[in-house]
C-alpha cells in the first residue's frame, strides 16, 4: 500500500504548471461538494437525523482511504466532508435543487480541470488509477497543513 508522501509524488507529477494548479485549488473542492451534494441528493430511509444522508455514508468509505494513509489527512478530509455536507443541506433548505445545482457545478469545475490539463499537456491521474479522485483533495490539505505547520504522518512512518 502506498504512503501518503507517494501518493502526494505521484499525482504532483501531473501538476506541475501553474495555471493547472490555480485551476485545481478552485476546481477540486468545487467537484468535491457537487459530487457529494448529487449524492446527497438521493433519497434515503434515514428519515430527519441530521446530516444523515448517502453522501455522509459514501464519505465514511472514503475516509476508511484517508485513513490508510495518514491519521492528520484523515481528520482534515472527516472535517472537509462534513464542511461538504453542511453547505449541501444548506442549499437544500434554501429552496434552490441540490441535484440541479451540483450538477451545474460539476459540469463547469470539470470542464476547467480538463483544460488545466491541456495546459499542462498530461492528462488527469485518476485516467491511470479511479483512487487518484480521493487522493486530489488530500494532495491540496497536505499544503495546507505544510502552511500551517501540521504534518501530514504517514501510516508507514508512524508505524516506525
Amino acid at each position: 500500500m502506498r504512503t501518503a508522501t507517494e501518493w502526494f509524488e505521484l499525482y504532483g507529477e501531473s501538476h506541475q504548471n501553474a495555471t493547472n494548479k490555480a485551476i485545481h485549488w478552485i476546481c477540486i473542492p468545487m467537484i468535491l461538494l457537487s459530487s457529494m451534494g448529487l449524492v446527497q441528493a438521493i433519497p434515503h430511509p434515514f428519515g430527519d437525523i441530521a446530516y444523515l444522508n448517502w453522501a455522509s455514508v459514501a464519505w465514511v468509505a472514503c475516509l476508511v482511504f484517508y485513513g490508510s494513509m495518514s491519521w492528520t489527512i484523515f481528520a482534515g478530509m472527516a472535517l472537509w466532508g462534513a464542511a461538504c455536507v453542511a453547505i449541501n443541506t444548506a442549499i437544500a433548505a434554501s429552496g434552490l435543487p441540490l441535484a440541479w445545482v451540483s450538477v451545474g457545478i460539476f459540469f463547469v469545475a470539470w470542464l476547467a480541470q480538463f483544460y488545466g490539463h491541456k495546459v499542462e499537456g498530461k492528462k488527469p491521474s485518476f485516467l491511470n488509477d479511479l483512487q487518484f479522485l480521493l487522493v486530489g483533495p488530500a494532495w491540496l490539505l497536505q499544503f495546507v497543513y505544510q502552511r500551517v505547520g501540521i504534518p501530514v504522518e504517514t501510516r508507514a512512518a508512524a508505524q516506525n
